[in-house]
């Protein structure tokens, strides 16, 4: 994937940077969307939306009242909830298109909160529960689950392993994700997106991604190989291929993937 500007995105995935910027990443993922996206008027809003909830605060020392105070500005004046009517679109998965149309999945609207955060140095830190992304805010003196997908409204604990559909509450699925994670789940979801959508070379693309951020996984390695070759990329796919078969090779399915290789070197010959 080529982007007109810093690979925010790629330095998260490979390095994870404590200071990693997550609105910048998140922007830059939306390329796939928008290859042209300029993000600076998106940073812009993020910036106009947090001093006008700056504004809206009584004590800047009071953790209660900015969670309460974001909760009012941000779901209640200004309408952001969840896509619950096509929770597949691919826009969901963007950043400027959740900020135009103020609707998005669980984890970019949480993304959205956090970096509104950011800009105000109110601790707040992502949790990526299974099948729910939540908030959570944590100063010390007040802290509280939030879920932004469900109104930005607090929830407790007990609540966040429910969302989780946990049938034990144990506290490792309330870990705080590092920026890396929260990257890495964002492509993960929108690599899902292309998939139900047969979107296979925007798949490739966040399979792309996803391998700079994790190359030692090789079923994602797999998965772009035959999706190369559903794109007829046989040079591409063949690399993949073989790169799997290596890194695999006592893997259940490596006679059907040796198979497949041996059909691009037969395909490749006649074309060469």
């Amino acid at each position: 994937m080529e982007t007109g500007f810093v690979n925010y995105l790629r330095q998260l995935l490979e390095e994870d940077p404590p200071h990693g910027r997550l609105d910048r990443a998140a922007l830059e993922l939306a390329t796939l969307g928008t290859p042209d996206l300029e993000p600076e008027p998106f940073l812009d809003q993020l910036n106009e939306m947090a001093s006008q909830l700056a504004d809206r605060m009584r004590n800047f020392n009071d953790g209660r009242d900015f969670v309460e105070t974001a909760q009012r500005y941000l779901f209640g004046e200004l309408g952001f909830h969840g896509n619950q009517q096509d929770f597949f679109d691919p826009g969901n998965s963007f950043l400027n298109q959740v900020l135009e149309r103020r609707t998005g999945i669980p984890i970019t609207l949480s993304v959205m909160y956090m970096e509104i955060a950011r800009r105000l140095a109110m601790p707040v830190f992502g949790i990526g529960l299974p099948r729910h992304f939540i908030i959570q805010f944590d100063d010390g003196n007040y802290s509280t689950y939030i879920d932004p997908y469900n109104g930005g409204r607090t929830i407790t604990v007990q609540e966040c392993f429910a969302l989780a559909g946990a049938k034990v509450a144990d506290p490792i699925l309330l870990r705080r994700a590092s920026k890396k994670q929260i990257a890495m789940r964002m492509v993960q979801n929108l690599r899902g997106v292309y998939l139900r959508r047969r979107d296979w070379a925007r798949a490739v693309d966040t399979l792309d991604l996803l391998l700079l951020g994790a190359p030692e996984l090789s079923g994602l390695l797999k998965q772009r190989g035959l999706l190369h070759m559903e794109l007829r990329r046989f040079q591409a796919a063949r690399r993949d291929l073989e790169r799997y078969l290596t890194m695999e090779p006592e893997a259940a399915d490596r006679e059907e993937i040796r198979k497949q290789v041996r059909a691009i070197h037969a395909w490749l010959a006649k074309v060469n």
